[in-house]
């Protein structure tokens, strides 16, 4: 009995010290996380707070700050402008992801194949991503110009158009230019998850007689579902920042045929210096953007985080 009075103790003091120990380093990689959140803190919530605030001010940008209450609301919500804003938002929104979407798929599917010129080919075809949307603007711009552009110096009767004076033919370069510039960058997402799906579900599908064709429709994009969510994600919600490439490309014109929201924003706030209605316009673009990416969130059901290769 002496003996195990004295060994019970020893025993039962290990298992304290092992749980201390999980205790310490749960709490000791607790803090990495807080220059993360300092970060979002100040480049995400507080502006995103300051900019709510705003929007129930009057302000020109310049002089003194004066709380105007719904001002600003009522003055957005009222313009008869902002419904085709939206219209024109949401059109070029589901274009390009109609766009987008097929060719980047079919990209990168192509790509993640082992042959060497492949990989050449995704290195060249990714360097659009690396341009600034400006530069790309000015390009397309002066590519496309009825008098001295490409049309005109080849002769080509089809490209000397009036590109971006008729409605229909200026959104069409928009949707265009936006698919050139970010295709490359949704090939590569889709190009490294096709790489992770395992080659044995092809080996078993060629064994039951299988052809690519079937292979694609049956094994790889099913495959993608949670990679296509994501894409779609980035598609959506990055197409409600269009501004700099169609403000440099069309101006929003002819008229308002291609006057995006967050061009909108942009001639509300420093053109016509109304910072309140312009922080408005802000927050309606953030909520539509946070809407849009739970509804694609919900649509795709389960986490997006989840593994592709669950049906492995």
């Amino acid at each position: 009995m002496s003996t195990l009075a004295r060994t019970a103790p020893r025993t039962g003091a290990p298992a304290r010290r092992v749980g201390t120990r999980r205790a310490g380093s749960t709490g000791s990689v607790a803090w990495m996380a807080i220059p993360a959140l300092v970060f979002f803190a100040a480049f995400g919530l507080i502006p995103l707070v300051g900019v709510l605030a705003l929007s129930f001010t009057q302000w020109d940008g310049i002089g003194a700050i004066h709380l105007a209450g719904l001002d600003s609301w009522r003055t957005i919500l009222s313009d008869p402008g902002l419904p085709h804003a939206l219209f024109v938002t949401f059109l070029v929104m589901v274009l390009s992801w109609a766009v987008q979407t097929p060719a980047s798929i079919l990209i990168g599917v192509f790509l993640a194949g082992q042959k060497r010129y492949r990989a050449v080919l995704a290195v060249m075809y990714f360097i659009p991503v690396l341009l600034s949307s400006a530069a790309i603007a000015i390009t397309y711009k002066a590519l496309l110009d009825p008098n001295f552009g490409l049309g005109a110096g080849l002769h080509i009767g089809f490209l000397t158009q009036d590109w971006l004076g008729v409605d229909k033919l200026a959104l069409a370069v928009v949707i265009f230019v936006v698919s050139w510039q970010f295709i490359p960058f949704h090939s590569l997402i889709y190009q490294g998850a096709v790489r992770q799906i395992p080659r044995s579900m092809y080996e078993a599908s060629e064994i039951e007689g299988a052809g690519r064709v079937r292979q694609f429709w049956s094994i790889t994009l099913p495959q993608l579902k949670y990679t296509i969510v994501t894409s779609s994600t980035l598609m959506v919600v990055g197409s409600l920042t269009f501004f700099d490439l169609i403000f440099v490309l069309t101006a929003g014109g002819p008229g308002d045929a291609t006057r995006v929201l967050a061009l909108d924003m942009y001639s509300t706030g420093f053109q016509a210096n109304l910072m309140g209605p312009a922080s408005a316009i802000a927050v309606i673009l953030v909520l539509v953007g946070l809407g849009l990416a739970l509804l694609l969130r919900r649509i795709g059901g389960g986490k997006v985080a989840d593994s592709q290769l669950e049906g492995a």
